[in-house]
């Protein structure tokens, strides 16, 4: 399970895939984040802190839906990561998913990357 990918969770509606990406841990969720898979996502991000990964990058280019369960796991997330020396990034974020961190304001405390190049490079 180790061969770069630290590994993955899934429900029906959401896929959760973690791999080592340089001093960073890349975090795809793929599908549907909401009540029901926010706890897919939380685990895997913590895991991802645990093992001392402090600069997190989520890979939203699959990322259907967001409601607000899933934007307070990656707030949550950012909280400890900044709290390591870190952050979490946000790449590739589709329009729909976009929209929510507008509405809320969430967009201005997180780093917004058009591509997943670009949050691994800066």
């Amino acid at each position: 399970m180790d061969r770069g990918t630290v590994g993955s969770a899934q429900s029906g509606r959401l896929l959760v895939e973690v791999r080592e990406e340089g001093s960073s841990a890349v975090v795809t969720p793929a599908g549907e984040l909401d009540h029901h898979t926010a706890e897919l996502l939380r685990e895997p991000l913590e895991k991802c802190l645990e093992k001392g990964y402090s600069r997190l990058v989520v890979d939203c280019s699959r990322l259907e839906f967001c409601d607000s369960t899933g934007l307070n796991v990656l707030l949550g997330a950012r909280l400890k990561a900044e709290a390591a020396g870190g952050g979490v990034h946000l790449a590739a974020m589709q329009p729909v998913v976009a929209r929510v961190f507008e509405i809320t304001g969430a967009e201005a405390v997180f780093t917004v990357h058009e591509t997943l190049e670009a949050a691994l490079g800066g």
